[in-house]
């Protein structure tokens, strides 16, 4: 008896971490990344709506709201480490606003796949957010799989526009 039990909690144990996703390996580069210390201006909060968003989140740098990821990947690419960055200092001068990063992929793959690598991806996002000081109550991370596709088409170019995670700020969801 003790032997089957053994021998099943070893099975489940193995399908366990068989389960278990693995980090990508992290890309290598020449450099060391340099950390931008600028300050980001405090906004009022007060009636934001999707019509009614500063300036400083519709021009400019904080204007740019997608991250881009290779193929089958959820890593945050060093070109855009710098953008999530700058919407951390934002969030973090900032805490009446709030943000929600949905994470997409392109039509490749199964559906449940695409949800999972979607999640994965908002969820890179947000934890690159949490890092540099957002509060965990200002980012909300969700998957909309191949739901919800920038660009129409079948090929490379099409499916490049399609995996991203975009955020969205409080009155723009």
């Amino acid at each position: 008896m003790k032997k089957i039990v053994f021998r099943i909690f070893v099975a489940l144990a193995a399908l366990t971490l068989a389960g278990c996703p693995t980090a990508p390996p992290r890309q290598e580069t020449d450099a060391a990344p340099v950390e931008e210390r600028g300050g980001v201006a405090r906004v009022d909060t007060d009636g934001v709506d999707s019509g009614n968003l500063p300036d400083i989140l519709t021009k400019g740098a904080l204007s740019k709201r997608s991250v881009y990821f290779a193929l089958d990947r959820y890593d945050i690419e060093e070109g855009y480490r710098d953008l999530v960055a700058a919407h951390a200092r934002f969030l973090a001068e900032n805490r009446g606003f709030k943000v929600l990063i949905q994470g997409n992929t392109d039509e490749r793959g199964s559906r449940e796949y695409n949800l999972s690598l979607g999640q994965k991806r908002a969820e890179a996002v947000r934890q690159m957010l949490l890092l540099l000081g957002v509060q965990e109550a200002q980012v909300e991370a969700v998957s909309l799989g191949e739901e919800k596709p920038r660009a129409e088409g079948h090929n490379e170019t099409a499916w490049a526009e399609n995996r991203r995670a975009d955020i969205l700020y409080s009155g723009e969801f």
